[in-house]
């Protein structure tokens, strides 16, 4: 592990093997205890840094979006959580959607439905937050963040349903994204004002098949409201890492004009042709593994995907080793002993 591995993938320079994290091993308590030489019940954050020493991590996963409880403050939708744990100790039932008709979600205005933190409050608070976290994994990348932007805070207030009905009217519906674009600017800024090396700019604007509106609506709509969000980020000298679920290979070239330096994404996507048009230039998390591979095929076919992924990215600058849609609770902890030890055997030769 090493933090300057991590930052140096960040910035495009050269490092020794390609950099690493994983996703969700938090779920696999046992093994984690198990290699970090610890006993209970309960993975305790000394277990977990340990963890990420043993399995050479050199960047961490974070987000973080402020202080105020949305569903103590407004109006938001609670679209439930399925058995993601082991125990399946996650899982809750949907709540429906306080959103009944299109109107009310052309209406909605985020910054006065839910208020916002104070700028100087919010700088201090996450300011905190950080150096906490640096302490705590100290050979790792610790970011900055944000989870809630303009797609993903539409989702979380309205719900799907809503959402891809008040999506029918563009102009509107464009107009809503831009009040949770002004809401996140809001946070953007105060990330900017903190010592972060690298923040995350997470938005879940893509499904697995692809794009859900009109291609060309990311484009006029959306993507503008990303170039907002990181101007003052990049005039602080921080480097913006987009992550989104599902498909957006056809749109990360966009996204990279806009000014990030980076992606997170699933290997849903086109991994040879985001090597080919961003490898070398941006830091690029992710992988040709699948999480389902894992899960459900067999370990020849995980060898397979970890082989294909170093064929096209080993050597590259800005490449991030990362099983890119979590390693999950069933998948087997034989697996992933397998996995790690077959990729630090092969990541550098």
């Amino acid at each position: 592990m090493s933090r300057k591995i991590g930052m140096d993938c960040i910035c495009c320079r050269p490092t020794p093997r390609p950099a690493h994290v994983e996703y969700s091993m938090e779920y696999h308590a046992a093994l984690i205890r198990k290699l970090a030489g610890t006993n209970g019940g309960i993975v305790a954050r000394d277990a977990e840094r340990r963890f990420y020493d043993a399995w050479d991590y050199d960047f961490l996963w974070g987000t973080h979006d402020g202080f105020v409880d949305w569903a103590q403050t407004g109006r938001c939708t609670d679209m439930g959580h399925a058995a993601y744990a082991a125990d399946g100790g996650d899982q809750h039932r949907p709540l429906s959607s306080p959103f009944h008709e299109p109107e009310e979600v052309w209406a909605f205005d985020p910054v006065k439905e839910y208020g916002l933190t104070p700028f100087d409050e919010l700088v201090s608070g996450y300011e905190r937050d950080y150096q906490r976290r640096c302490a705590t994994f100290p050979n790792q990348v610790c970011t900055g963040g944000y989870y809630k932007t303009a797609m993903s805070g539409a989702i979380q207030a309205f719900g799907w349903d809503m959402l891809l009905m008040a999506a029918a009217d563009e102009a509107k519906f464009a107009r809503v994204l831009e009040r949770f674009g002004a809401y996140t600017l809001h946070h953007a800024r105060a990330w900017a004002q903190t010592s972060i090396e690298a923040y995350i700019q997470h938005d879940d604007i893509m499904w697995t098949s692809g794009p859900f509106l009109r291609p060309d609506f990311y484009r006029e709509a959306i993507f503008p409201i990303y170039r907002e969000l990181w101007k003052p980020l990049k005039a602080a000298g921080k480097k913006v890492i987009f992550c989104s679920d599902g498909t957006l290979d056809m749109f990360m070239e966009d996204i990279a004009a806009c000014g990030a330096d980076g992606f997170i994404f699933e290997p849903s996507n086109d991994f040879e042709k985001i090597v080919r048009t961003l490898g070398g230039s941006h830091m690029l998390a992710g992988s040709k593994v699948d999480c389902r591979t894992m899960a459900f095929g067999a370990w020849e076919q995980v060898r397979a995907e970890i082989d294909a992924t170093l064929a096209l990215a080993r050597g590259l600058p800005g490449f991030m080793f990362a099983v890119g849609n979590h390693i999950p609770a069933n998948v087997s902890d034989e697996i992933c002993l397998r996995y790690m030890d077959y990729l630090r055997e092969h990541w550098a030769s």
